[in-house]
This record gives structure tokens, C-alpha cells and sequence, in this order.
């Protein structure tokens, strides 16, 4: 039942682009239209591109003007767009999406002269799903990009229908929240897998109850159109785009959807459409083993590590962790709570989570781990973990976990229909990870009891006409393992796939020349790196 954001890093670009991916069910979406029909774990049907002509009925929405506002953050203006809540019956009714921009600076850092011609809008999304682009973009993005990439582009984010500002989805408050983020992911009997299935069932039934229309028409095919129709109200004849984890998803769909429209797309930290929604957690939960493998070698390295000194093996470590988090689980340790919030087994293995996705927070890991391990301090790792799930210090959370669930429910049938299913392949996971296998197993469980039948499926996406995509992977990104941007780049006609040799969840902005300069390089210039690039 993880989703998350990462907690710290150094660079406030990277830190706000490695919003990442539920571990809950993983993201995949098809058309309506498109006949995919997909029950392997490797799709075979492709996302069927749509019309290139505007049908009547969507002719309003297209025909749109963005009425700019300044909306109370210096040098950023705000507007809503209408597009039609559900694509097949656009009459039925709208949902209110909003949008935020800055505006080209019109410098640049480059002395040559000739070099400042406005390129048009640059969308930006940081993932989730239901990061807030908007908030991505007025704290990180529109400030944070290179100066040249902002001299030449109106720097643009939407929220996601369902996300943030955009008509959120709504499903539990702070107090049940904090309920559900503490409740046993690694049951040990009958009662307790009935009381883990019973907190799935209340986060669901909150969902349905508090936003059941929205709830059918959240899918990222229809969050891909809305796109669309913000590409047409900015004046673009092309969607520029740079999209982190399943940013990636949004922006190889749209691609998938209006190959002729897709104009200089980055897709970093890569996802994989063709896979069913069990072989993406089974993958993700392999990548978690591989950051933690990583952060195991180099936390022996170090004197403050509490997991083990000089010599001790990354299998020795695993142990050591998991029999912490067993301890935690029978006896629960002081956190410093206000609310009275304690330390049990899930909110620390959330914490440890959360400090994959950056080697920047590995200090920081260490540091709370020693004080839960050595001290009975368990406030270190749960701030990790409030971070993750995006709750303040009052005890608030933001829409995001709501979001997030809604939309993957929707996307792709869930992983497991039943605990015995789940029963039945704790093997296979735990040999994925034996740190994190058993818990990411049973929180696979999840999008079971979705009040809302998913609408989509696996499917490949080919863009077939679309001019060069980049699509970027690190090589131990715990999140989206690497294995998917290769996957992504192998299906996509136009693909060029960038390699960042590397630790942590996405690559753009995180600390490589090679990779900020070969994508510097295509958003300016629209010249593509090479096909198989490698940087670290």
C-alpha cells in the first residue's frame, strides 16, 4: 500500500522528479477503442492510435482559450480547462482541470546570437500517479530547469483529472489514513490477513463513496486526451513533454494515441506497458532488492551503519533488517508522535522504502535506523514515511495515495483476485526480494476490491509516425527497474533509449552532464542522442 515521493534529495529538480509508483498495482491503460485484449503477462495487441480529425462533439473543448490568471505564486499564471468527463459521452458532463505556466524568460546563457526563438509550451509532469504537475512546476520545474530550456519554453503543468487541483479524488480523512498506512502488510495468520483484507475494503468503499463518478474516469487514456486538448487551447501543433516514472506512461500513451501530434517527447524512469499488473509489482519489488543491495554495500562502508561493519555481506544485512521489522511487528516502538503514532513493522518498512529512491537520503536512512535499532527512536524513519505518503505535520494527507489507487485500479485488472492467491505466490516475491517480497506481495492485494471494474489492459505502444522519443533508464532505478525503459524503447518505433549507469529513481537533473546535456541537447535543438547512450 506504498506510494511515493521522494523524501530528500540535494537537487530540487531531481527531488520533485522522482515522484515514482505505487507498489500497490502497478500502471497500465488502454483505449476503450483500441482492442487490446491482453490476459498474458506480456501483452500483444498495441494501443490503436485515434482519429486525426477532431470529432463534432469534442469540437468545443478543442476550440477553447485559456483565460490566464495570476495565481499567487510571483512569475506563475493559473487557468482552468474543461475537457468532458467521460470521451464517450461528452455531454454528459465536464471536469475542471487545472493548469499552470511561466512564461519563456526569453534569455539564455548561450552567446550565440540567434538562439532565442520561443519553442512553444514544455508540459511537465512529475508522476505518481498523482503527483501535482502544478506544484512540480511552481516549486521545482519553473525555477529549477537549465536557463537555457526555460529562455525557450513556456514551462506548463496540468493536474491530472483526479489529482491535486484538478477535481481530486477523495476517500478517507487523517485519522482513518493513519489507520490504514499502520496496518500489517505481512499477515502471519487468518486474523490478520482478514484484518489487513478489511482495511483494503474501507479504503476502497471511501473511494466509491465520496467520489463514484469521477472514480470511472481517471484512467490515464483519458488523462492522455485531456492533454491533447491542452496542447490545442496553448497553441501548439505538437505536445512537448518531459515526464518522470509514470509521467512516462502518460507520455508514451498520448504518443500512442496522437503519433502525428507527439512532438519532442522525454519519458525518464521508464515504464512498461506490456506487462500485466502482477509482473510489474514482481519487477518493481526486484528493483527495491536491487537499491537495497546498493545501499547495503555502501552502508558497511560507513562507520554509523547499524546493519552491519566492514565484511558483512548484503545477504547478512537483508537479515538484520528483517529482523528488525520482525520485532517491530509483535512490539511497536516510541516515534514522538504528536497523534500518538508508533513505530510498527509497515510504517518502517514504508521509511526504508521511501530512501530507496535516492542515494542522496542514505545518510539519512542510516541515521534513522540507528536511533530505531539502537535508541528506540522511531521518529527518523517515520518521517521518511509520512514523506512518502505525503501527510504534514497536522496529520493531513494530500490526494495522492487516493489518486494514485484510483487510477491504477482502473488502468489494469489487479495482480491478485484473492489472499490465496497471494498465499500461493509469497514465494515467488520474497525470492524477488527477500527484504521487501512479502509485504509488496500482500499490498499487491489491494485494487481487488475496487468498487470500479478496470477499463484498461496491458498493451504494447508502438507511436507509429511520431518523431524521436527519448526514453531514459537508470540501471539500479528502484522503482521502475531498467529492464523497462528497454522494454518501452524496444516497442516504441522511434524510441532512443538513453542509459543512466546509476543509483536512484530517474536520471534528468540528478547530478550527470551526460544525461542533462544529451537531453538539453533534443528539447533545444530536437536533436535525439544516439540510440543505446550510455552516461553515469
Amino acid at each position: 500500500m506504498h506510494i511515493r515521493r521522494t523524501p530528500r534529495q540535494t537537487n530540487p529538480v531531481a527531488r520533485a522528479m522522482a515522484t515514482a509508483l505505487t507498489t500497490v498495482v502497478l500502471v497500465a491503460a488502454c483505449s476503450a477503442g483500441s482492442s487490446v485484449t491482453a490476459t498474458s503477462d506480456l501483452a500483444e495487441a498495441a494501443l490503436a492510435p485515434l482519429p486525426s480529425t477532431t470529432p463534432p462533439a469534442l469540437a468545443p473543448y478543442y476550440g477553447q482559450k485559456l483565460a490566464w490568471r495570476n495565481c499567487g505564486v510571483e512569475g506563475f499564471q493559473c487557468a482552468t480547462l474543461k475537457a468532458p468527463r467521460d470521451y464517450a459521452d461528452p455531454g454528459s458532463g465536464d471536469v475542471r482541470l487545472a493548469v499552470a505556466r511561466k512564461q519563456t524568460t526569453g534569455r539564455t546563457t548561450s552567446n550565440t546570437t540567434g538562439k532565442n526563438k520561443p519553442l512553444g509550451s514544455l508540459l511537465v509532469n512529475p508522476g505518481g500517479p498523482g503527483g501535482s504537475a502544478v506544484d512540480y512546476l511552481q516549486r521545482y520545474a519553473g525555477i529549477g530547469y537549465p536557463a537555457e530550456v526555460r529562455a525557450r519554453y513556456d514551462m506548463v503543468a496540468m493536474d491530472p483529472r483526479g489529482v491535486a487541483r484538478s477535481e481530486p479524488v477523495e476517500c478517507l480523512d487523517g485519522r482513518q489514513m493513519d489507520t490504514y498506512t499502520q496496518a500489517d502488510v505481512t499477515p502471519d495468520d487468518v486474523a490478520e490477513t482478514e484484518a489487513l483484507v478489511g482495511q483494503f475494503k474501507k479504503f476502497a468503499e471511501g473511494c466509491g463513496g465520496r467520489s463514484p463518478q469521477l472514480l470511472r474516469h481517471v484512467s490515464t487514456v483519458e488523462a492522455a486526451r485531456d492533454m491533447d486538448i491542452l496542447r490545442a487551447a496553448l497553441g501548439d501543433q505538437k505536445l512537448n513533454y518531459v515526464g518522470a516514472s509514470y509521467g512516462t506512461f502518460l507520455g508514451a500513451t498520448y504518443a500512442g494515441l496522437f503519433p502525428q501530434r507527439a512532438g519532442r517527447l522525454v519519458l525518464d524512469g521508464a515504464m512498461d506497458p506490456s506487462l500485466s499488473a502482477r509482473r510489474l509489482n514482481l519487477q518493481q519489488t526486484a528493483g527495491f532488492e536491487t537499491a537495497f543491495q546498493a545501499f547495503a554495500k555502501e552502508c558497511v562502508r560507513q562507520t554509523d551503519c547499524p546493519l552491519g561493519a566492514k565484511g558483512t555481506t548484503t545477504a547478512q544485512v537483508g537479515d538484520h533488517l528483517q529482523a528488525f521489522f520482525r520485532k517491530l511487528d509483535e512490539h511497536p516502538i516510541p516515534a514522538g508522535d504528536a497523534d500518538g503514532r508508533t513505530l510498527g513493522e509497515a510504517l518502517a518498512t514504508t521509511g526504508v522504502i521511501a530512501a530507496m529512491y535516492d542515494e542522496a537520503a542514505w545518510p539519512q536512512l542510516r541515521e534513522a535506523l540507528t536511533s530505531a535499532m539502537k535508541k528506540r527512536d522511531g521518529a527518523g524513519l517515520l518521517a521518511l514515511a509520512d514523506s512518502y505518503y505525503e501527510r504534514d505535520g497536522d496529520g493531513r494527507y494530500t490526494n495522492l495515495m487516493f489518486a494514485n489507487a484510483a487510477v491504477n485500479c482502473l488502468d489494469l485488472p489487479p495482480a491478485f483476485d484473492t489472499p490465496e492467491q497471494v498465499e500461493k505466490d509469497l514465494p515467488v516475491f520474497e525470492k524477488a526480494s527477500p527484504v521487501f517480497g512479502r509485504g509488496l506481495a500482500w499490498a499487491a492485494l489491494s485494487c481487488a476490491y475496487w468498487p470500479v471494474r478496470a477499463t484498461g489492459g496491458q498493451h504494447r505502444i508502438e507511436a507509429r509516425g511520431a518523431g524521436p522519443i527519448v526514453v531514459v533508464g537508470t540501471t539500479r532505478d528502484p522503482a521502475t527497474p531498467y529492464s523497462w525503459a528497454q522494454s518501452l524503447s524496444r516497442q516504441l518505433t522511434s524510441a532512443r533509449l538513453l542509459t543512466y549507469d546509476g543509483d536512484g529513481h530517474t536520471a534528468y537533473g540528478r547530478g550527470s552532464t551526460c544525461i542533462d546535456s544529451a537531453i538539453n541537447a533534443y528539447l533545444l535543438k530536437g536533436t535525439p542522442p544516439a540510440n543505446g547512450k550510455r552516461c553515469s
